[in-house]
Formats: structure tokens, C-alpha cells, sequence
């Protein structure tokens, strides 16, 4: 069992942090994390240096903070050490309790640019990077790399102890190549040999799905935490049982249908207010209104559905919402689903 670590200064209690993945982490998708899953750490999406340093608002927004979000993560990604100092500052101003630095985005559109996981390919210019956040910000900086760029190389622990040298106050290990993606299994061994090289905190992540993932990857590697990404994905109540299973605490009911449908439309009330930039929905004005629910909507066209996944005649369900563009819509197919269908399948943990 674990009861937490520290960042610096910054005390997590809980052992279970919510990766930072981009178009699901914003601040609608964390609150409802935060709420039923009681992560101990989140982390934003992942914000652009250069479009920060070109003024871009969508960026910006992406840096909104509550407070009951707390302790959290703002996780920056570049390639220009002084770029990266400025928007850490940028970042800083928004109020998060940690910066954090991402070299481990595999996807094209960022490795082509020089930044994300392309930065393990150049030890010298990933530790400037580093070492130029460090000295920009008061806040704890951590970074998050993946095992290596390809099979070669496993960059990992060099880089680790570079980045603690200068500074860095935790590391987070994806244990996957770059290379890899998301294909394969996660080598947690690869885990193991990066707690032996650094004695900052050290955060595990890959593959871990349920709350026997959980404990497994804390007894074989011996990391300090366990960050979840892609199994939280419309599935707070993941987070939830893998957070009991890693304390100790009563592992919770599966949700039913219902509190499914209801979480589902929530997400969508604060997705509207997410993107007016505002508290709730009802902070909206009447003309603005529909712009930004069609904008919230569409955005949550793939994940809506998600959460009844499992349920007789989800998948007709599906089709009908991602042709949806108002939250009327939404709620009209969602809570007529739940009056209809009862049956859903327990995940297992």
C-alpha cells in the first residue's frame, strides 16, 4: 500500500496521478476526475511553447485552474530552452503547483517539431530544456519521457539523472519506446532499473488498467506512483477503484446506468462552461450561448458515449450522438437510453 509522496513542496497524498492526454484532460474532464476518482495529482493537456510565445487564446485557455483541482500540473512541451523558460513562466502565472515538462508525446505533428519524445534523441538539448524551466519558475519542475526513442536505447536512467542534477524534482516513465506508441505491452522492468538510478519521486505508467494493475506495478517496481491515462477516458469511476486498491480502502460500487448517463451529462454542462471560459453554464449570455455548445459538443463526440459503453445498444447509441451538435440532443438520447436499457456489464478491477 502507498500513502502519497512529495514534490518538492508540494505534498500529494494520493499515490494515483491522471496522465495529461490531449482533447480529454481539460479542466470539465479533471473536475469530474477529481470528484469521483480523487487523484492525487492531475495534469493539464499538453500546452504548445510556441503557440504560447504566438499568443494563442486556445492554448491559454488550456491553463485554467480551480482550486479544488489541487495539487496540480501544468505540462508544457518544446524545443527552444528560452521558449520553454517563458511559457513555464506564462504557465506559472496561471497558478499550478507544478510544471511539467512532456518528452514523451510520440504523435508526428509534435516529434517533427524537435519536441516531446524526438528530445530523447538529444540528451543535451533535453537537459538545457530542463535546467532553463528549473531556473525560470519558483514551482516544482518534473518531466514525463518514455523508456528510449526505439529499441537501441534505453535513455531513460541517463537522462533521469541529468534532469535530477538540474533540478528536476520528480520523473514520470512511460514504459514504452517512442517508437512503440501504444503498441505492445508495457515493459514494467523498465520501471524498476529507473528507480534504482535516481532518488527523486518516481512515477510509473503504462498498462495499468485496474486496481491488480495498480498494486502489481507498486510491488514490482517500487516507483512512488502510478499515473492512469487512457483508462480513465470517460471512466472516472477507474480511477476510483485503482485509487482504493493502491490505499488500502474499500473498493466502490460499479456505478449504474443511470449515475453513467448522469456523469456523461455533466461532462457536457462543463464542457459548454469550459469553453465560454466561465464557472457554469448558467454564466453564459443567451447569444453567445450556441457557439459554444456546438464547440463542447463536438468535442465530446467520441468520449460521451463512452461512458455507457457496455450496455445493450450502446453502439446504436454512439452513432446517434456523435451526430449531435446541442446538449438537448444529448441529454434527449442519453436519459431515453437510461429509461430503456438496465443491462450493463460490471468492469472488472
Amino acid at each position: 500500500m502507498s500513502s502519497g509522496f512529495s514534490v518538492g513542496n508540494v505534498r500529494v497524498s494520493s499515490p494515483l496521478v491522471l496522465a495529461p492526454m490531449e482533447d480529454v484532460t481539460n479542466l470539465a474532464f479533471r473536475l469530474i476526475c477529481k470528484r469521483i476518482g480523487t487523484p492525487g495529482l492531475m495534469f493539464s493537456e499538453f500546452v504548445s511553447a510556441m503557440a504560447i510565445h504566438h499568443g494563442a487564446e486556445k492554448t491559454y485557455k488550456k491553463m485554467q485552474i480551480r482550486e479544488e483541482e489541487r495539487p496540480m500540473g501544468i505540462q508544457i512541451f518544446g524545443a527552444d530552452p528560452e521558449i520553454m523558460a517563458e511559457t513555464a513562466r506564462i504557465a506559472e502565472s496561471f497558478g499550478p503547483d507544478i510544471i511539467d515538462i512532456n518528452m514523451g508525446c510520440w504523435v508526428p505533428k509534435v516529434c517533427k517539431t524537435g519536441s516531446g519524445a524526438a528530445l530523447l534523441k538529444d540528451p543535451e538539448l533535453a537537459t538545457k530544456i530542463v535546467e532553463a524551466v528549473v531556473k525560470a519558475v519558483k514551482v516544482p519542475v518534473t518531466v514525463k519521457v518514455r523508456a528510449g526513442w526505439d529499441w537501441s536505447l534505453f535513455a531513460a536512467p541517463d537522462l533521469a539523472r541529468r534532469f535530477e542534477a538540474v533540478g528536476a524534482q520528480m520523473l514520470t516513465l512511460h514504459a514504452r519506446f517512442a517508437k512503440q506508441g501504444f503498441e505492445g505491452e508495457a515493459d514494467w522492468k523498465l520501471i524498476s532499473s529507473l528507480r534504482e538510478a535516481i532518488k527523486i519521486p518516481l512515477i510509473g505508467n503504462g498498462d495499468v488498467k485496474t486496481g491488480a494493475d495498480a498494486r502489481r506495478m507498486l510491488d514490482e517496481t517500487g516507483c512512488d506512483g502510478i499515473m492512469v491515462g487512457r483508462a480513465a477516458i470517460a471512466n472516472p469511476w477507474a480511477l476510483a477503484r485503482i485509487s482504493a486498491a493502491m490505499t488500502g480502502s474499500e473498493i466502490p460500487a460499479e456505478p449504474s446506468l443511470d449515475e453513467r448517463v448522469e456523469v456523461a451529462l455533466e461532462h457536457a454542462r462543463l464542457m459548454i462552461a469550459y469553453e465560454a471560459k466561465v464557472n457554469s453554464v448558467g454564466d453564459i449570455s443567451e447569444a453567445d450561448y450556441p457557439q459554444f455548445e456546438k464547440n463542447a459538443i463536438r468535442a465530446l463526440r467520441g468520449q460521451l458515449p463512452m461512458y455507457i459503453k457496455g450496455a445493450m445498444g450502446a453502439a446504436e447509441i454512439r452513432s446517434k450522438i456523435t451526430a449531435c451538435s446541442t446538449y438537448a440532443e444529448v441529454e434527449d438520447i442519453m436519459r431515453g437510453f437510461a429509461k430503456s436499457v438496465k443491462d450493463i456489464q460490471p468492469v472488472q478491477v
